[in-house]
């Protein structure tokens, strides 16, 4: 039975995985599919498992831990075989369709919610390569709502944490534009080494620049934390409504200009 999974010991749940991951990867017709193997898992079981752990998936959380249990023991271990078959589950796609889309965006959200969770530190590679599995889940079509569904309950359900998911991605993404840059300073400074005033600058770019910026920053407490990076934003703010004229007809060029002089009006009222 696939409750051997969450066993309480070890050498039946490793077991258990060994055989029922392959199993669900494999396809149907697959000659070494495991002999006898006539039933497949579905989303209620999965997420009548997720509940025996005491997963709280319809109560916002208010900072503690979304595994209800004793805080001082850690996390229970059979929660790590739930997330590999999570995986397996999702890997065989392309073999049978387990879950209805709307199930996996709820799959999708449970293991964000289980990579944000501290007792799972340990856990965070395979909640990685797992929230990777459920992306891949979907198909084009499906993942354009389904993106949109996520991100909108996930922000829903904590804000705090929300935006510093917000900003730790933004950060990520800015990070990736420019080489050679690892530090926050160093993106401000790249920022501001923009020349916007060429008419060969991509301002489109530009836009997506000031906005992942602004999600960084201001989802944050790093302008009150640090003086430098304050003054940083400011100057780059500047740079955005000085380097493009009122007539400049460029596409994107007013949307910049804008959004620019909207922030730093903020920001000189706020600091």
């Amino acid at each position: 039975a696939i409750s051997v999974l969450y066993s309480q010991k070890e050498e039946l749940r490793t077991a258990a995985c060994d055989f029922w991951c392959p199993a669900v990867r494999l396809d149907v017709k697959d000659k070494e599919q495991p002999t006898g193997v006539q039933w497949f898992p579905n989303y209620s079981d999965l997420r009548t498992a997720l509940e025996i752990y005491g997963f709280l998936l319809d109560v916002p959380p208010q900072g503690e831990s979304a595994i209800v249990g004793d805080h001082n023991r850690g996390p229970p271990d059979n929660i790590q075989m739930w997330i590999k078959f999570t995986a397996a589950c999702c890997q065989g796609r392309g073999k049978r369709c387990i879950f209805f889309s709307s199930e996996a965006e709820t799959l999708l959200e449970v293991v964000v919610l289980l990579s944000l969770d501290r007792k799972l530190e340990g856990f965070l590679l395979l909640l990685h390569e797992t929230v990777q599995s459920v992306i891949n889940y979907f198909t084009d079509e499906e993942w354009q709502g389904a993106c949109q569904n996520v991100a909108r309950s996930l922000a829903c359900r904590n804000q705090p944490r929300a935006n510093n998911f917000r900003a730790a991605v933004s950060h990520q993404l800015l990070l990736n534009c420019f080489d050679k840059v690892n530090n926050e300073e160093g993106i401000l400074s790249c920022l501001i080494a923009i020349n916007m005033v060429e008419k060969e600058c991509d301002l489109f770019k530009m836009y997506i620049y000031l906005t992942l910026t602004e999600n960084w920053l201001l989802s944050t407490s790093v302008l009150e934390d640090k003086p430098l990076m304050c003054e940083m934003w400011g100057v780059y703010l500047r740079h955005c409504t000085f380097q493009i004229s009122h007539g400049d007809l460029r596409p994107y060029a007013a949307k910049i200009r804008a959004k620019a002089t909207y922030l730093l009006h903020s920001k000189t009222k706020k600091y």
